[in-house]
């Protein structure tokens, strides 16, 4: 029975959020259902009667994840009229959730099934990476005073997603808080000089208060949970 055929009961809801947790701790590639089974209460009996196959797991998972992308794109669309209706504001407030300690675990996550789905298309990772690309950038598009479908806009969006995409990467792997958010800083004055906020400012954006660190770099304050 595939999971669309019906609604999700509430044991399937409460084990697939375990199972979400689990993921974001050990990661998927190496996921065996016996030890997640035993780590979330559960057995992989049961597991496979609620999703069908390990694939069908997986692609749960992959969903799940992508609702919490999905849920900070919507809190970010629900902010003022006057936080993130600029493209160099959504790139700021973009990095600082990305940036924060809580949601490194399900960006690992992320990164991990991005890769997947470029190496194994035909996958439960199917089309992740495509539509990951496809949802920043209809949050960009939103965000953009000039009409989205000119070529200078739709570069425009292309190489914010892409600086923020390679600043996240080098992030993970280097930890380097302090030397990635300013080169963030730095693009945003490079292309958007009058919407740039000075670099050790205090400032109060949609998402949080920042605070200055010792190096005059803002470092995000984000709420409890994420991601």
């Amino acid at each position: 029975m595939s999971q669309t055929a019906r609604p999700a009961s509430a044991r399937e809801e409460e084990l697939l959020e375990r199972a979400y947790r689990y993921a974001l701790d050990q990661g998927l590639s190496g996921l065996s259902l016996r030890p997640l089974a035993a780590a979330i209460g559960s057995s992989p009996r049961v597991l496979l009667f609620l999703f069908g196959s390990k694939d069908g797991l997986i692609k749960a998972l992959l969903a799940r994840a992508r609702n919490d992308e999905l849920d900070f794109l919507a809190r970010t669309r629900a902010k003022d009229q006057g936080v993130g209706r600029d493209l160099a504001t959504a790139v700021r407030l973009t990095w600082q959730w990305l940036s924060g300690e809580p949601t490194r675990p399900l960006l690992k996550l992320w990164v991990e099934a991005y890769a997947r789905s470029l190496i194994e298309p035909d996958g439960p990772w199917a089309h992740f990476a495509r539509q990951t690309v496809e949802d920043w950038l209809a949050l960009l598009t939103e965000v953009q005073p000039q009409d989205p479908n000119a070529a200078t806009a739709t570069a425009e969006r292309t190489l914010a997603l892409a600086v923020l995409r390679g600043a996240l990467l080098d992030l993970l792997a280097t930890g380097d808080f302090e030397r990635v958010t300013a080169a963030i800083e730095h693009y945003l004055r490079l292309v958007a000089p009058q919407q740039g906020l000075p670099v050790g400012a205090e400032q109060r954006t949609g998402l949080s208060v920042t605070s200055v660190d010792t190096v005059g770099l803002t470092r995000p304050v984000l709420p409890d949970g994420g991601f």
